[in-house]
């Protein structure tokens, strides 16, 4: 059985994968990819499809078909059933049965950034959970939050866990000039932290804060994670807070966290010690750093971030 979950976008489309440890491979769900490439709004159509294929498949004496795997795999419904899945050169072999454009940029997107630096970094970030690291960090510290980015970009960038010393922006918004980050941080780190709405206050005022040069929105969202499980014995479901709504409602909170808050609260859940609610929150915080852009001087790159 999988030991892992994880959950990859496509032009925001969720597409579901298990980890085999016998096998040492991830296994794709079917339906998801079908889903996707045929722009298939609901399951029953993308069923109808494998159906379809399968047979056409068949006929033609591919075998292709017999090398599906059947898994429990997490629906929308919360409940694990038993789903159609490929590992990646089945995946690869059953985008090529559509029209090329769709197959070509779903298998350059497949097969592309295995090596990225993000990569890289979400690989690490779900060992976290297994590590020993993980019971040690300190709670609701920026020593702690360090911590947290040092493991999750240790090894990828020099500054990983260090304090940034150059001031940094998105969309014309400049996050706290170097001079006072030193002393907002230890306001930061000095805010109570024993009810929902201090906790949310305080991981907003760190995201305005943004200490890292990278980094910053995903090594904050597990910050947050353990205040809220020490505190209040939650986490954040973070498979139940859109993208959208989550950036427009972080971009909202420099002047007002109330939207933040709204969005958080229905998502908590007491799974705190679930390794497939981090795992998701995981693959989701990361799907939120996709194509988001932060300026840095001297033409540097930057983490997208929350604003």
């Amino acid at each position: 059985m999988p030991t892992k979950i994880s959950i990859r976008f496509f032009n925001d489309r969720e597409v579901r994968a298990a980890w085999d440890n016998e096998k040492g491979k991830w296994w794709f769900s079917i339906l998801d990819i079908i889903a996707v490439l045929g722009k298939y709004d609901d399951y029953a159509k993308a069923r109808n499809y494998w159906k379809y294929l399968k047979n056409k498949l068949k006929k033609e004496g591919s075998e292709l078909v017999s090398a599906a795997n059947q898994l429990k795999l997490t629906a929308a419904d919360g409940k694990k059933y038993l789903t159609d899945t490929f590992d990646d050169k089945g995946i690869i072999a059953l985008a090529k049965e559509f029209p090329g454009k769709k197959a070509n940029r779903f298998i350059e997107w497949f097969t592309y950034g295995e090596d990225t630096i993000d990569r890289k970094s979400k690989q690490k970030a779900y060992a976290l959970f297994e590590s020993s690291i993980f019971d040690s960090i300190e709670v609701g510290t920026v020593n702690g939050l360090k911590q947290i980015n040092a493991y999750l970009f240790g090894g990828l960038y020099d500054f990983a866990g260090k304090i940034r010393n150059v001031n940094i922006s998105k969309g014309g918004f400049t996050f706290a000039p170097v001079r006072f980050l030193a002393d907002n941080l230890k306001k930061i780190e000095a805010m109570p932290e024993a009810t929902f709405d201090q906790i949310l206050d305080k991981y907003v005022e760190m995201n305005v804060a943004h200490p890292f040069r990278e980094g910053n929105g995903r090594s904050t969202r597990i910050w947050l994670d353990l205040i809220l499980k020490k505190s209040l014995k939650k986490c954040v479901d973070w498979s139940k807070v859109g993208k959208k709504e989550y950036l427009a409602a972080m971009q909202k909170s420099v002047s007002n966290p109330a939207d933040i808050k709204a969005l958080i609260l229905p998502a908590l859940t007491d799974k705190t010690n679930d390794r497939e609610t981090f795992m998701k929150g995981i693959d989701y915080s990361y799907y939120y750093e996709e194509t988001d852009d932060i300026d840095l001087p001297d033409g540097q790159s930057g983490e997208g971030g929350d604003k």
